[in-house]
């Protein structure tokens, strides 16, 4: 690592350690015996996962960061100065990220991406980009692969109401030396890749329960949940506290400490169930030809990290067109589309680079759902 990011690597890691300490009580264990040159590829969880990986490792890294984090302003550039972040383009091929990873670890320096490209909604690991294992034998060295486990109940995608406490660790699956890389194949390290970081928070909350506490434990469900699962009717989601509730038919649950959902009548017990159900919603609904609409939202165009706008008004989308106030945009023409948070679609056509901030009393979860059920036929991005 170069002298300067490494020296504020040293500075900044034992201020993490004590704050992540005292934050989370996250444990881990700091893997020894590591090769020279290694990518570290992690399950994301939270916000959080770059700090917990970098506390795991005797070694400094580089870190793949999300392009809106380039939009930061004046945090970014402490960030670029400090430990200059790999910027990777959600929503593209992702061909310049491969790039420069790639002449950062043949430079001598390792690497941390998180497999999946986004943390996950439901608490299972989504499936890593199929570039991942090609990247990983063009390297020409060591793969790392780290897994969080808890994260999930400690600070869901969905939730805005502050983290909780519980039991959250991570650490070391499996070592892969360049040598082990280079007899096996792009599919067989994908397969390793997918294997070692798979990671179904409910089932492991199920076998053995433990307790997230917090305050507001169920506040902004809705960011996920934009279907009631009583009366179908769509945006219709309000939460608060423990409680989930509808506001067209008055439906109400809690999300417990343990993360299992409660309420009289509800067939689903917990989020994984819940959202594996509204994928299927939304499957049907690309069948019958269903348009999904925002009362408002922005467009801009992001062109080396400044935005531009370019419209603002209703949003809708078809099996034919993205359309956001009077700016209709094919979605044949779409090559490919993301999320950044909770609520921002991304997505690149020809030599644009767009950000789609719906209205959040509709959410943008449904739109990028219903794209890839049109591109892919299926919604492969949150397959479980």
């Amino acid at each position: 690592m170069r002298k300067r990011h490494s020296f504020f690597y040293s500075v900044f890691r034992p201020l993490v350690a004590i704050y992540m300490f005292f934050k989370f009580g996250f444990r881990y264990q700091r893997e020894k015996g590591l090769p020279e040159t290694f990518i570290v590829l992690s399950n994301h969880v939270t916000d959080f996962d770059p700090l917990f990986v970098a506390l795991s490792f005797h070694e400094k890294m580089y870190f793949v960061c999300s392009e809106h984090v380039a939009r930061w302003k004046l945090l970014y550039k402490f960030l670029s100065y400090c430990f200059a972040p790999i910027v990777r383009y959600k929503g593209t091929t992702a061909a310049s990220t491969v790039m420069e990873v790639l002449r950062t670890v043949r430079k001598g320096y390792n690497v941390c991406m998180f497999a999946e490209g986004a943390r996950c909604w439901n608490g299972v690991t989504a499936p890593i980009l199929p570039s991942t294992g090609k990247m990983a034998k063009s390297a020409r060295c060591a793969l790392v692969t780290f897994k969080i486990q808890g994260g999930y109940f400690v600070s869901p995608r969905w939730s805005e109401g502050g983290t909780r406490r519980g039991p959250i660790s991570g650490g070391v699956v499996n070592v892969y030396t360049k040598e082990q890389l280079a007899e096996m194949s792009v599919t067989e390290i994908n397969a390793a890749i997918t294997r070692d970081l798979h990671e179904d928070a409910y089932e492991r909350q199920l076998a053995a329960p433990a307790r997230y506490k917090g305050k507001q434990v169920a506040v902004r469900m809705e960011n996920m949940l934009f279907y009631c699962p009583c009366c179908r009717g769509m945006n219709t989601i309000t939460s608060r506290r423990d409680v989930v509730s509808c506001r067209a038919c008055g439906m109400t649950f809690r999300y417990t400490e343990y993360g299992l959902l409660e309420g009289e009548g509800l067939e689903h017990k917990t989020v994984k169930d819940l959202f594996s159900w509204q994928m299927r919603q939304v499957e049907q609904d690309v069948k019958d030809q269903v348009v999904y609409t925002a009362p408002d939202g922005i467009l801009k165009s992001i062109d080396n990290h400044v935005e531009t706008m370019v419209s603002q008004g209703t949003v809708s989308m078809d099996g034919d067109r993205l359309a956001c106030g009077e700016v209709q945009i094919p979605l044949a023409d779409i090559t490919d589309m993301d999320m950044h948070g909770k609520n921002a679609l991304v997505f690149s056509v020809k030599s644009t680079y767009y950000e789609l901030i719906p209205d959040r009393s509709a959410g943008a979860l449904k739109f990028h759902m219903m794209y890839q059920c049109y591109k892919y036929g299926t919604i492969n991005k949150y397959k479980i």
